[in-house]
């Protein structure tokens, strides 16, 4: 995706799809379209459609944001060190977009990894599995069962 590309999506994005996206922003907990949503497909970055997360890695973690334990690939992702509020965390950003996506706990599912990412529906469009061929994504239902 390049610059002009990147500019043009974001002019169809919401108020809030931006500003989680661009500026960081979280949006309030248990609102998000995907937070209990368990459908089969893909989730994909809001600003360029790179796939990030597959149903088959999201789990109720309670916490009022989807959460997955793992993205579909480690190259998708980048983490950063978060210092904001107070706290330190590890945000987490959609690698070619560079899309503010959430944070990456420690506290997930052990056996799963241990790993929770915690991620702003905002930052998200979901790709039903029925629809991810037609869609483009055909080579991604190997990562959903």
């Amino acid at each position: 995706m390049n610059l002009k590309e990147k500019e043009e999506r974001l002019k169809e994005l919401t108020e809030e799809q931006y500003e989680v996206t661009q500026n960081q922003a979280t949006e309030r907990p248990f609102t998000g379209e995907y937070d209990e949503f368990f459908e089969k497909g893909i989730y994909v970055d809001i600003v360029d459609g790179t796939p990030l997360f597959s149903s088959d890695n999201k789990y109720n973690s309670g916490c009022g944001w989807p959460a997955f334990t793992r993205p579909i690939l480690e190259e998708q992702i980048v983490e950063k060190r978060d210092l904001t509020h107070g706290l330190v965390r590890r945000e987490v950003r959609s690698h070619q977009a560079d899309s503010h996506l959430g944070h990456v706990f420690t506290d997930g599912p052990v056996e799963e990894g241990g790993l929770r990412y915690c991620i702003n529906s905002a930052a998200l469009r979901f790709i039903p599995y029925d629809k991810m061929e037609e869609e483009g994504y055909g080579d991604y239902k190997k990562y959903v069962n």
